[in-house]
């Protein structure tokens, strides 16, 4: 089965990081966060993908490129200029990038890749976000229902943190990572190729033209994933993962 990573926006709510690369490659634990997305599919046998990028996408392609070359230790022979890997990481992904535009809107960015998933069920989301979301329980949820697409629903983030407190003195600090009602989109969707017939172009944007669509037609199913979901929207998102990963309190990274 396929993977679609949409990974082309300018990712204007993080612009500290953002102005050299796009959002996908702004790095936790010195892997860009697109990795970690793909680590989590592939943990589940989804290998094949399709990353649709746009801003900035040459920077997603070398790294892709450079992928082996850099990884795991190297020897050099500065005489012969003969280069000897040792103890690579064997990853045995096929990643195809997809220049999208550098404009395209969500939906148009998907549409352009049309011609590569016509044949049959594929998975989709943002290059953006991670959870800890079981994605054979979210297919096999997806074909149980029998519609044309099925969002992942998911709990948002809470804005802040909780005080403990003992009379008027702060006993301790306790993190509220998703609040208690509501529910939204948190992408790790799954699709038929008949979602296309809701996208007419470049313009066409995902959730309101496809989702929205969708939901009007009674064709997309919600899969409520109650663990650990977070996405990377603004700084302060970032540090949040990068102090989760530093504390090794990282519950997306369920690969290992």
């Amino acid at each position: 089965m396929k993977v679609v990573i949409l990974a082309g926006g300018l990712g204007t709510r993080l612009a500290e990081e953002t102005e050299v690369r796009p959002k996908p490659m702004v790095e936790i634990g010195g892997r860009p966060i697109l990795w970690h997305i793909m680590r989590h599919y592939a943990l589940y046998g989804l290998k094949e993908f399709y990353i649709a990028v746009g801003y900035r996408g040459e920077v997603i392609k070398r790294f892709f490129v450079d992928y082996h070359s850099l990884d795991g230790s190297i020897s050099v022979d500065l005489a012969s200029g003969q280069l000897h890997r040792q103890d690579p990481e064997r990853t045995d992904w096929v990643v195809h990038l997809k220049n999208t535009g550098q404009e395209t809107n969500t939906g148009g960015r998907l549409k352009r890749l049309e011609p590569f998933l016509l044949d049959g069920t594929f998975m989709l989301t943002y290059g953006d976000g991670v959870c800890d979301v079981k994605l054979d329980e979210l297919l096999s949820f997806h074909r149980a229902q029998g519609r044309l697409a099925t969002v992942t629903a998911v709990r948002p983030p809470a804005r802040f943190g909780g005080l403990v407190l003992d009379g008027d003195v702060v006993a301790d600090f306790t993190e509220k990572p998703q609040i208690g009602e509501g529910w939204i989109n948190g992408g790790f969707l799954v699709m038929e190729p008949g979602v296309f017939r809701y996208l007419k172009g470049d313009e066409s944007n995902l959730e309101a033209d496809v989702l929205e669509q969708l939901a009007s037609d009674k064709q997309l199913a919600a899969y409520r994933h109650e663990g650990f979901w977070q996405c990377m929207d603004t700084l302060r998102d970032k540090r949040l993962l990068e102090s989760l990963w530093n504390e090794r309190r990282w519950p997306w990274k369920i690969w290992e």
